[in-house]
């Protein structure tokens, strides 16, 4: 039997794209699934950088998605779109989403939804899909990565730079990652990068080199882009991608094409939230088979920050733009 649902619901809003500050409460009207969607009660809701951008009116969500921020959730399928299977009812599950997700209550495309399994918390698995789907399809998909290899990451404590930590080592990666100071070197190292390298106070560029022994890395995970991509393609060993998920540092950069051509390297990159939900719903697929299994185990917990009452979302918004954070930051919206 379906449980009776509200009309309205607290979500959070902005008036106007603007600095943390403009997050406030407000209420909505209760989310709709449609064709082949889930409506999810929240418990978490995962906290990105993509969400500070589109606060401050640099990222519009994509035609058709919710203009409430959250690109992840956790929490339990409380009613169903046509076309999906009533077994969906009543699972907890955390989910990718294209909006929405500070909210009481969220839709999400059932085929972007991972069961959470025992011992598990909801907290920690609302701080996994946004991250654990862009590294998987930009790291093993766009970047080819394979066992042996090495990956050097940008922004090593970062949700995104612990995801592909984690994931590398599992795959038998070697890591190098950059910080922005030691103590985050000693974290990085903690959550099993092999090599730290503060970017302030060295030359990641001469660090690489040594490390590897002359040889370069296999691949480059880059968020920074901007003047980092010439120093990125120095790292790289022959044939060698560099696979490009942020412009943090700046959309233009210059580069050498003879020494791509010489070296046979590969650039790339990719946004995920516009890509169709059919692309997403393969993707989820595939880390269902090969990834979400070191979820299930054990063998990979996500690495976690502060968290935040939903009403404080300002808060945590100014934590993650600060820069201090270690991992992922949540909000607590039904908990659990």
């Amino acid at each position: 039997m379906t449980q009776a649902l509200p009309a309205e619901i607290t979500a959070i809003g902005f008036d106007s794209p603007g600095g943390a500050e403009v997050l406030r409460p407000e209420t909505i009207a209760m989310p709709e699934p449609g064709p082949g969607e889930v409506l999810i009660e929240v418990a978490w809701a995962g906290v990105n950088r993509p969400d500070c951008i589109q606060r401050a009116g640099l990222y519009p969500p994509p035609p058709g998605a919710s203009p409430i921020l959250g690109l992840e959730v956790s929490g339990k399928i409380v009613a169903l779109g046509a076309q999906v299977d009533d077994a969906h009812l009543g699972q907890t599950v955390c989910a990718l989403t294209p909006g929405g997700g500070y909210s009481q209550y969220c839709t999400a495309p059932v085929g972007h939804c991972l069961t959470v399994p025992h011992g598990l918390s909801l907290r920690e698995a609302a701080a996994i899909p946004e991250t654990l789907f862009t590294v998987w399809h930009n790291v093993f998909q766009r970047g080819m990565a394979r066992d042996g290899e090495t990956l050097l990451v940008h922004g090593g404590t970062s949700g995104i730079g612990t995801m592909a930590i984690m994931l590398a080592k599992s795959f038998d990666m070697t890591v190098i990652v950059t910080c922005g100071d030691d103590e985050k070197c000693a974290a990085a190292r903690q959550i099993g990068a092999d090599h730290a390298i503060n970017y302030k106070t060295a030359d990641f560029v001469e660090e690489v080199r040594t490390i590897t022994k002359g040889k370069g890395v296999e691949l480059v995970l880059d968020m920074v882009s901007g003047d980092y991509v010439q120093r990125n393609l120095k790292c790289l060993a022959e044939n060698g991608r560099h696979v490009t998920i942020a412009v943090l540092g700046g959309m233009m950069a210059e580069i050498n094409m003879a020494v791509v051509m010489s070296r046979r390297l590969t650039l790339t990159g990719s946004t995920l939230r516009p890509r169709s939900d059919a692309f997403k719903t393969a993707l989820c697929d595939e880390i269902a088979r090969f990834a979400w299994p070191l979820f299930e185990d054990g063998s990979i917990r996500p690495v976690m920050d502060e968290s935040f009452p939903l009403a404080e979302a300002a808060a945590a918004h100014a934590r993650m733009e600060a820069g201090d954070h270690i991992g992922k930051i949540v909000l607590e919206v039904g908990g659990g």
